[in-house]
């Protein structure tokens, strides 16, 4: 297994692409904190991980709130000592619409958690890493930060933030043995989906996005989760900085 004997904080975990990773990484010999705003969300991952034969917590957190972050990662440690692994996939959007529609509290929102978030949990994570001589990061961006599309403008703007934000704190903290990466999926069918369609999410909708997929389909949870476990082993362990485009071929 290759991530037997890590400990890993996913945050999002409740559903959708983190549901996904925190049960490929338990798979995979992980120790999971299931971190999610939705409390029972989280409790029935990590319930249905341990009755799986894996080992998992569930974190009640909101990732925009610095103290709450620091409970998270505080719990890893209690727990079982150390953290090896965090994924910052916690993520949200506004509805595909004009730009000029999105009001300024749902763009805060939108950056608070798919931006802030980070900043908090580098804070946080970062010192531990740094004292036990190294660490993985990995974001869950969007294809959105790379080729973004029409509708999505202040979405696709924090993604790319996502981005250039994992390849500045991969070269900080290389030094300290700490690899930072990301992992931009392409639209998936998780429960934002109807947000980030154009229109209803109907299946004439549906198949117009697609279309644009070389590969023919969205992705799904396991498709990102294997991504993310293949970076946080140590079969990764020489790439760093890496935005990982994993989209059926959405953006060649």
């Amino acid at each position: 297994m290759k991530l037997d004997g890590r400990i890993a904080i996913v945050t999002g975990a409740g559903s959708g692409f983190g549901e996904g990773i925190a049960r490929l990484f338990s798979k995979e010999g992980a120790k999971v904190i299931v971190a999610d705003i939705r409390g029972d969300r989280a409790d029935r991952v990590a319930q249905e991980i341990s009755s799986g034969g894996g080992t998992a917590i569930a974190s009640n957190t909101d990732v925009t709130k610095n103290d709450q972050v620091a409970a998270m990662v505080k719990l890893a440690l209690d727990t079982w000592g150390r953290l090896d692994i965090i994924v910052n996939n916690a993520g949200t959007t506004h509805k595909s619409q004009p730009m000029l529609d999105v009001d300024e509290a749902t763009f805060d929102r939108v950056y608070a958690v798919n931006v802030k978030s980070i900043f908090w949990s580098a804070k946080n994570v970062v010192p531990v890493f740094r004292k036990q001589g190294g660490g993985v990061m990995i974001n869950i961006a969007s294809t959105a930060g790379v080729r973004p599309r029409p509708g999505l403008t202040w979405y696709n703007g924090s993604k790319g933030a996502v981005n250039i934000l994992t390849k500045s704190m991969a070269v900080e903290l290389a030094p300290d043995k700490i690899r930072v990466n990301a992992i931009n999926p392409v639209m998936g069918e998780t429960g934002l989906l109807s947000e980030f369609l154009p229109g209803e999410d109907t299946a004439e909708v549906r198949a117009k996005i697609i279309s644009t997929i070389p590969l023919g389909r969205l992705s799904v949870p396991l498709d990102i989760a294997k991504a993310t476990a293949f970076l946080a082993s140590d079969e990764a362990d020489f790439i760093t900085g890496v935005c990982l485009e994993v989209d059926g071929g959405r953006c060649v």
